[in-house]
């Protein structure tokens, strides 16, 4: 996966997160709803990949998410887990199309941050390898750190997804500009060593725009907000909403 300096208003992939329809459901221990369900009606409204967090202790996304949704063959699969053996050996049996390696903590509510590359350079290539070598794209998830993005193109990675949580999370304007303008390096950074750029976390249809501006950027992945959006609208206008959102902000790069 190499970045395009081609940018065309459609050319912005959109990922749906789908783990909170599984925490809906894991909240009461019922059968639904229906994690797949969500993930064709999501593709049918024009995502383009589904991505499900398969966590250590197993909060919302279950591994039988994982195997079904993989097994059908229905969705394009972005399977998000940690640099654990464990994991690694779930992706080589289920064979999702895409893995993000993420940072991971039982703790957190969420992601809290991009993973280390810094400091595990060797891991994380190892990982790399073993996924690639297996047929699977493989991104890592890491904050919008020059550092790091060099650590990840000494790791061997072809594909990052910056994380956007601290420009989604500001607190005044001024801050969200300084982190803007550090997403924009990172994504001119990694795409000018030939990586191809991702970006999530946080993210909602009234502070999309900005990110969806960026021309490196050429997919973004999305869940909370869309999730809590189809609460009200269905998952299809939620997912369509976001979309009009995205290609709103692409088309003014020309």
């Amino acid at each position: 996966m190499t970045a395009s300096s081609d940018v065309q208003p459609s050319d912005m992939r959109l990922g749906v997160n789908v783990d909170h329809v599984a925490t809906l459901r894991q909240a009461r221990g019922t059968t639904y709803p229906d994690v797949a369900e969500a993930a064709r009606k999501a593709i049918a409204a024009g995502a383009d990949s589904i991505t499900v967090h398969l966590r250590e202790d197993r909060r919302h996304i279950q591994d039988s998410d994982v195997e079904t949704l993989s097994a059908a063959g229905e969705v394009p699969v972005n399977l998000e887990m940690a640099l654990t053996d464990e994991m690694i050996d779930i992706a080589l049996r289920t064979k999702p199309r895409d893995c993000c390696l993420v940072p991971e903590s039982r703790e957190e509510l969420t992601t809290e941050g991009g993973l280390d590359i810094v400091g595990q350079r060797e891991r994380v290539r190892e990982g790399l390898d073993t996924l690639y070598g297996a047929g699977i794209n493989a991104a890592l998830f890491i904050d919008p750190d020059i550092e790091q993005i060099d650590a990840a193109a000494e790791a061997g990675a072809r594909c990052i997804e910056l994380h956007t949580g601290a420009y989604a999370d500001a607190s005044d304007e001024g801050e969200r500009e300084r982190e803007l303008e550090r997403i924009q390096n990172a994504a001119a950074h990694a795409a000018s060593l030939h990586i191809e750029v991702h970006a999530g976390h946080g993210l909602h249809v009234d502070n999309v725009g900005a990110i969806a501006e960026i021309g490196p950027i050429v997919e973004l992945n999305i869940g909370h907000a869309l999730i809590a959006q189809a609460v009200f609208l269905g998952i299809g206008e939620a997912v369509r909403e976001m979309r009009a959102a995205i290609e709103t902000a692409r088309r003014k790069l020309h």
